[in-house]
């Protein structure tokens, strides 16, 4: 069994962590990809409050991430969504589904009461 870091050109990691892992089992594969949040500004903070534009750089960052081990959003078989406010499970369901059309993964959506304002 072989395992390998998964880290896309220019990605920017605060600690000590990879932003994924890629698993060869022999004859398949599984990748475990770290939690992502919305991209941050020049003052390290998130870029936008806008619930939509946020969802949908996750999804693109957790897609490049994907890429680079060799597989997309069409394999992903678990998803776990963290929300601030659940009542953008309305904004942030249509977007999800946009992505998962194809893989359907088992999904979590749960709100969460603190995030980090700042990427670390």
């Amino acid at each position: 069994m072989k395992i390998e870091n998964i880290k896309p050109e220019g990605y920017v990691m605060k600690g000590v962590y990879t932003p994924a892992k890629k698993i060869d089992l022999g004859d398949s594969y599984l990748i475990f990809v770290s939690g992502v949040q919305a991209p941050a500004g020049e003052v390290n903070e998130v870029a936008t409050e806008d619930i939509a534009e946020q969802t949908r750089l996750v999804f693109e960052e957790i897609s490049d991430i994907l890429k680079q081990a060799g597989a997309s959003l069409d394999d992903v078989v678990k998803a776990v969504i963290y929300l601030k406010d659940i009542d953008d499970f309305k904004v942030v369901s249509p977007i999800r589904a946009e992505y998962f059309k194809n893989s359907m993964p088992v999904s979590t959506m749960v709100e969460a009461r603190r995030f980090c304002k700042k990427r670390f």
